[in-house]
C-alpha cells in the first residue's frame, strides 16, 4: 500500500506544479487548441489560443511516479518484493499509455502546425489505435510470468492479457484463443480511446471522469493484490488469477493522482487543456487496466459516461444518414446540452456525477462477486 501512496503523491506534485510550466512553454511555441467559432457553443467563447497538449505532463508524471513507487517496495519486508522489479505488466500498461498518447500528440500537433481543427486523417488515428493495441496485445499475451516461490517453484505464470472474455474473472466457457485476444485488445483499445477523446469537449470533464475510473481500477488491483493466487494463503475458490496486481494498482493510482493535479488548471475556465495526446494516452491505460485485471466486460459500466458519450454520436450518424434527421442538437452529448441552454460547469458537475453512478455500480458488482465466491 506504501508503494501505492508514494505513487499517488508524486504523481500529484509533479502534474500540479509541472503544468503551468506546460503552460508558459506551449503558449510561447504558440500550441494553442484550434477552436470552430461557427458552432454557436457558448464554451468554446474565449478559449482560442489556449494552450493543448497537457497531457504530456500527466502521462510523464505518471512515468516518473511509477519509478518513484518502485523505490518505495525495496523498503517492503522480503515477503511482499516479488514485484520490485520492473515488469512486462507495467511495460504493456505504460505503453499502453504513451504509444497511444503520441498518437494523439501527432494530431495535436498537426492541429497547431494547420492552425486548423482537423489534424491527423481519421484513417491515420484509426491506423495508429490498431498498431498500438496490436503490439501490446501481441506482448500481453506471449509472455508468461516467471514468478517463483522460494524452492523455485514457478507460482505465478499468467500473462497480463487472458485468452478468455472476463467479466470479474476470467469466463472459462468464453475462450477465444490468443488470435482472438488480441483482436479484443485492439477493440477494446480503439474503443476507450475513442470513448475518452468525445469526451474531452468541456472543461475538466473527461480527466474528472478518467480520475474515478482510474481510481476505480486502482481500488480492483489491489484488492485482487490482496486476494492473488500467487499467495497460497487463499484458496481458488475466491483468489484472483491475474499478474502482477500491485503494479496494476500502483500504476493505475500514479495516473488518477496525476489527473487531479491537472485537474487543478484544467477546469472551468481551463488553462490549459489535454489535447488528443491526453485523451488517447487515458483511453488507452484504462483499456490496458481492463485488460490486466480481467474485468473487460464490466469497462461498459465502469467508464459508462464513456460509453453513453460515444452511443450520442453513433445514433446521431446513424439517425442522419438513414433518415436525413438527428435526435440531438449536436453530439458528443454534452453539447446537446450546451445548446439547451445549460452552463458549461453544469453539465461537467452533473456529468461527473453519471461517471460517479458507472463506478459505484461496477464496484458494487466487483465486491458482490467476492462475497459470492467465499460464502
Amino acid at each position: 500500500m506504501r508503494a501505492v501512496i508514494v505513487a499517488v503523491g508524486v504523481a500529484f506534485l509533479i502534474s500540479l506544479f509541472c503544468t503551468p510550466i506546460a503552460i508558459k512553454v506551449f503558449a510561447r511555441l504558440k500550441a494553442g487548441q484550434p477552436i470552430r467559432s461557427n458552432l454557436g457553443l457558448a464554451s468554446n467563447e474565449g478559449k482560442k489560443g489556449t494552450p493543448t497538449m497537457g497531457g504530456v505532463v500527466f502521462i510523464l508524471a505518471t512515468v516518473i511516479a511509477y519509478v518513484a513507487g518502485h523505490l518505495a517496495l525495496t523498503t517492503l519486508p522480503d515477503a511482499q518484493i516479488a514485484q520490485v522489479e520492473p515488469t512486462i505488466t507495467a511495460l504493456v500498461l505504460l505503453g499502453l499509455m504513451v504509444f497511444s498518447g503520441a498518437v494523439g500528440f501527432i494530431d495535436d500537433f498537426l492541429k497547431v502546425r494547420k492552425r486548423h481543427s482537423g489534424g491527423l486523417n481519421k484513417r491515420g488515428k484509426l491506423a495508429g489505435q490498431i498498431l498500438v493495441g496490436a503490439l501490446f496485445g501481441i506482448v500481453a499475451l506471449y509472455f508468461p510470468s516467471t514468478m517463483k516461490d522460494p524452492s523455485g517453484t514457478a507460482t505465478n505464470t499468467e500473462t497480463v492479457g487472458s485468452t478468455t472474455l472476463s467479466f470479474i474473472r476470467d469466463i472459462p466457457a468464453l475462450e477465444i484463443g490468443k488470435v482472438g485476444a488480441v483482436i479484443v485488445i485492439i477493440m477494446v483499445v480503439m474503443a476507450a480511446t475513442n470513448g475518452v477523446n468525445l469526451t474531452d469537449g468541456l472543461d475538466g470533464l473527461a480527466t474528472g471522469a478518467s480520475v474515478m475510473v482510474l481510481a476505480a481500477y486502482a481500488l480492483i488491483a489491489f484488492w485482487q493484490y490482496r486476494h492473488w493466487c500467487a499467495d497460497p494463503n487463499y484458496t481458488e475458490a475466491y483468489c484472483y488469477a491475474v499478474r502482477d496486481p500491485l503494479e496494476i494498482a500502483l500504476i493505475a493510482g500514479a495516473a488518477a493522482g496525476a489527473c487531479v493535479g491537472f485537474l487543478w488548471w484544467n477546469t472551468s475556465p481551463a488553462r490549459i487543456f489535454m489535447g488528443d495526446t491526453g485523451a488517447l494516452g487515458l483511453g488507452g491505460l484504462i483499456a490496458g487496466m481492463a485488460m490486466s485485471t480481467r474485468t473487460i466486460l464490466l469497462l461498459p459500466i465502469l467508464g459508462g459516461l464513456f460509453v453513453i458519450i460515444t452511443m450520442s454520436v453513433v445514433i446521431q450518424i446513424i439517425s442522419f444518414r438513414t433518415t436525413g434527421k438527428r435526435v440531438f442538437r449536436m453530439s458528443p452529448l454534452q453539447h446537446h446540452f450546451e445548446l439547451a441552454g445549460w452552463s458549461e460547469v453544469n453539465i461537467v458537475v452533473r456529468f461527473w456525477i453519471i461517471a460517479g453512478i458507472g463506478v459505484a455500480i461496477a464496484l458494487g458488482l466487483f465486491y458482490s462477486e467476492f462475497l459470492a465466491a467465499v460464502t
